[in-house]
C-alpha cells in the first residue's frame, strides 16, 4: 500500500501481497458492555470527533451507533462520506448524494422483510430504503456535509402511536454539531412503547462498497469515540474492548488501524496497512470514566 493524494492510502497491494478480502471491512469494532440494561430507554448520545477532513472520493463510515438494541430489536447508524439511497418509496433508483448521516434497524428476526411504513423522512433530501442484503432492514439517510470536527449522534424517543390495535413508537435520529446547530436525520418506528436499552453498546470504524465508488481507497484518519449515554447518562462500565476482524472472518479487514484507550473514549487510527498476529485481534480497553479512578465504573 502506498500513500495517495489527500492523506489517502491506496488499497492496491504490491504482487506478493496476500489477496484482500471482500468489502465492508470493520477495522476496528468497539465493544462496551454495561453493569446492566436500562429501563425506560428515553435517548441515546455518542460523540465522535475526526480530526481531519475525509474525501468523498472515498467510502468510510464511522458509526457511533455499530450496534444497539431496544426490546430485542437492533438498530444502528453513524456518519458516512458517500450515502446512497431511495429518492422516494417509488422510485427505487439508487442516487449518490455524497456525505451524510443514516438511521437503519432491522425486522425482530431481520428475515421478515420491514417496509418504508417504518420510515420517516424529516425533509426532501432524504433517501430511504428497505432491503434484505444484509438481514431484513429499514433505514432513512440525509445528506449532511459533515468535515472534521466533533460531532454527537443522537437517538431519541419521539411520538407513540396505536392503530389497529398495534402500538408503535417512533424514535428521531439527529447529529449535533461542536457549534450546537442539530442536523435532523430521519425517523424509524419501532414495536412498542416502552423499552430497554440492552447491557452492550458497539461502535466501528469500516470501509465499505457502492455502486458508484466499488473499491475505496483507505483515509488516514483518526477517529475517537466518547462513552456513550443512556438516558442523559453514562451506564456504568463492566469493560471494553476491540475486536480487529482478521481475513475469513465476517466484515474481516486488512490490519490498517488500531484503537487505544484515552480517559473514557477510545481512538482508532487508520492508516497504511501493516502485519498484525492473530493474537493481537482481540484486547481490553482500560477506560477511566471520570468519577473513578480505575476501570470500571461504579
Amino acid at each position: 500500500m502506498t500513500l495517495g493524494i489527500s492523506g489517502v492510502c491506496q488499497t492496491n497491494p504490491p504482487a506478493t501481497s496476500a489477496k484482500l478480502p471482500p468489502l465492508p471491512w470493520h477495522m476496528a469494532d468497539i465493544w462496551w458492555t454495561f453493569e446492566s440494561p436500562t429501563p425506560d430507554f428515553e435517548s441515546l448520545e455518542v460523540d465522535v470527533t475526526i480530526d481531519r477532513d475525509v474525501p468523498d472520493t472515498v467510502n468510510l463510515y464511522v458509526s457511533p451507533c455499530g450496534i444497539a438494541k431496544i426490546n430485542g430489536l437492533d438498530f444502528y447508524g453513524g456518519l458516512q462520506s458517500n450515502i446512497n439511497g431511495w429518492a422516494n418509496p417509488t422510485n427505487q433508483t439508487r442516487v449518490h448524494p455524497g456525505k451524510g448521516a443514516i438511521f437503519s434497524r432491522w425486522s425482530s428476526d431481520k428475515k421478515t422483510p420491514i417496509g418504508l411504513e417504518h420510515v420517516r423522512v424529516t425533509g426532501p433530501d432524504c433517501l430511504m430504503e428497505s432491503a434484505g442484503y444484509e438481514g431484513e432492514f429499514a433505514s432513512v439517510r440525509r445528506p449532511f456535509a459533515w468535515t472534521k470536527g466533533r460531532y454527537t449522534y443522537q437517538i431519541l424517543k419521539g411520538r407513540t402511536d396505536v392503530a389497529n390495535g398495534q402500538t408503535n413508537t417512533w424514535f428521531d435520529c439527529r447529529v449535533k454539531d461542536s457549534a450546537g446547530a442539530t442536523h435532523a436525520v430521519g425517523s424509524l418506528r419501532f414495536e412498542g412503547s416502552n423499552f430497554t436499552f440492552w447491557a452492550r453498546h458497539a461502535a466501528f470504524v469500516e470501509i465499505y462498497s457502492t455502486t458508484k465508488i466499488p473499491r475505496s481507497e483507505i483515509p488516514e484518519v483518526k477517529v475517537t469515540f466518547g462513552y456513550p449515554r443512556v438516558n442523559g447518562r453514562p451506564p456504568a462500565l463492566q469493560s471494553a474492548r476491540v475486536v480487529h476482524p482478521g481475513p475469513g472472518q465476517r466484515s474481516g479487514s486488512p490490519d490498517c488501524a488500531r484503537a487505544e484507550a484515552a480517559g473514557d473514549q477510545v481512538i482508532v487510527s487508520v492508516g497504511p496497512i501493516f502485519s498484525r498476529e492473530a493474537k493481537d485481534r482481540q484486547y481490553a480497553l482500560e477506560l477511566k470514566l471520570p468519577e473513578q479512578s480505575g476501570p470500571a465504573a461504579n
